[in-house]
């Protein structure tokens, strides 16, 4: 009886610890705990993962972010604004945001994906941030995912980026650069409904390496698995 007593408190700790993280960090307490922890999970770890969540609070984002910038520059034209709006929803910048919240030792990653070093991946990352805008866009409404974007945003809403090329360009060009075969693309796994499918797409440069990656569409995947294979033949 102590020992279960035990663990029950252990537990009830945990859950505390968590729901005063996301009180700290946006401001609303969690009604459904379960909710923020999925945001969180990513799909090497479980079939209950942040991927519908990351649908959800992308486009809240991008609406926050849109809205933002059109009353913050109400001088600038559209062709001003929309560099403007790309970099802020990026998914570097949303990978920036989620590592001065400490994410990365939040996620709920499977083994695979932490030998990896998933939990250092600006894809992983931003999707798990905004996976959680998602959580709190249900739970709240769009006035307290408003005030986090707002909140996390702003330090770095005037900083511009420079454009990157592509990542399938810039693996194509380090294979070339490397003597080696140009790289190959592979479907693997297509998932979810008709109207709203998901791709895993595996690029492979054979013995130098080979990673995987989810996407929207099967050029996202692509991207995606290109700047994952990328960082790991760049830090190698």
């Amino acid at each position: 009886m102590v020992y279960g007593g035990a663990l029950a408190a252990d537990r009830r700790g945990i859950l505390s610890e968590f729901s005063d993280w996301i009180r700290a960090v946006f401001g609303v307490s969690p009604k459904d705990e379960a909710l923020y922890a999925r945001a969180l999970t990513h799909g090497s770890h479980g079939t209950q993962t942040y991927e519908r969540l990351e649908f959800l609070g992308d486009r809240v984002l991008g609406l926050v972010i849109a809205d933002w910038i059109y009353a913050r520059f109400p001088n600038d034209s559209e062709g001003q604004l929309s560099p403007r709006f790309n970099n802020l929803v990026s998914g570097e910048t949303c990978a920036e945001v989620a590592r001065t919240l400490g994410l990365a030792a939040r996620l709920r990653l499977g083994k695979q994906a932490l030998d990896d070093g998933a939990y250092d991946s600006d894809n992983v990352l931003g999707d798990a941030v905004e996976a959680l805008i998602g959580a709190v866009f249900l739970e709240h409404g769009l006035d307290a995912a408003r005030h986090f974007i707002h909140t996390h945003w702003e330090p770095i809403f005037h900083v511009q980026r420079t454009a990157r090329r592509h990542p399938k360009s810039e693996l194509q060009e380090w294979a070339a650069a490397h003597n080696r075969r140009a790289p190959v693309y592979e479907v693997v796994e297509r998932t979810g409904p008709h109207h709203a499918p998901r791709f895993r797409v595996r690029v492979s440069l054979g013995s130098a390496g080979e990673a995987e990656a989810d996407g929207k569409s099967k050029q996202d995947a692509e991207t995606r698995a290109a700047a994952a294979l990328l960082e790991k033949v760049t830090s190698s």
